[in-house]
């Protein structure tokens, strides 16, 4: 029968999903500081572009183009060099900034929340340690008879994502709350934004030292 798993299996993945998504990281770190300094609109933004970013490595975990990733030095070496020249970039951004990195461009407009979506799904998707994770933990999960494992591992990986939805909305409410006050404080938009942006040049450094 398709995806027909036991309870053990469940409990065992389900488990493992909920100690993921509570675990700190940069996933985390990048929603709680688009929260702090742009607010909620901005965090939802970040948290939603972060899921589209992890999908799209489901994706590739199930068609097999991660597994290219894992064996081509070159191809990983590609993405993730990419992967850290954007987010150096985005960290030289918003140090140059004058307290308004995220919450208006340079010519006083508004930046618009799809900016901050697409921010993480470019910083999801040029990660290529995350579509190595997703390759070497979602197989795991996958049961002889239980359906095509590609499937398998699109359902486990989409699990993972809905149970993200479960928790991470919460810390974009309980950040937006704590930082409503401050956000009015011009001097406090300053530091947040020079402390996005060594936020941003930390994960590239990493990345970019980072090895298969």
């Amino acid at each position: 029968m398709i995806f027909a798993y036991d309870l053990q299996h469940w409990l065992t993945f389900l488990t493992a999903a909920v100690l993921l998504n509570l675990s700190p990281g940069p996933d985390i770190g990048f929603i709680l500081a688009h929260t702090v300094r742009g607010g909620r609109v901005c965090g939802f933004a970040a948290m939603l572009g972060v899921w589209g970013g992890a999908f799209c490595h489901v994706l590739f975990a199930a068609v097999g183009l991660s597994a290219i990733l894992a064996a081509s030095a070159t191809a990983f070496s590609v993405v993730k060099y990419l992967g850290a020249a954007y987010l150096l970039w985005l960290g030289v951004q918003a140090l140059r900034s004058r307290g308004g990195f995220q919450a208006q461009a340079r010519d006083g407009e508004p930046v618009r929340p799809g900016r901050v979506f697409l921010q993480g799904v470019l910083i999801d998707l040029f990660n290529p340690k995350v579509a190595i994770f997703f390759l070497a933990f979602l197989p795991q999960f996958t049961v002889e008879g239980a359906g095509s494992p590609p499937m398998q591992l699109l359902l486990h990986g989409s699990l993972i994502i809905a149970v993200a939805a479960c928790i991470e909305p919460f810390f974009v409410l309980m950040g937006d709350r704590v930082s409503t006050g401050l956000r009015r404080n011009p001097r406090f938009c300053r530091w947040m934004d020079r402390s996005l942006g060594g936020f941003f040049l930390l994960l590239g450094v990493r990345l970019a030292v980072s090895e298969r």
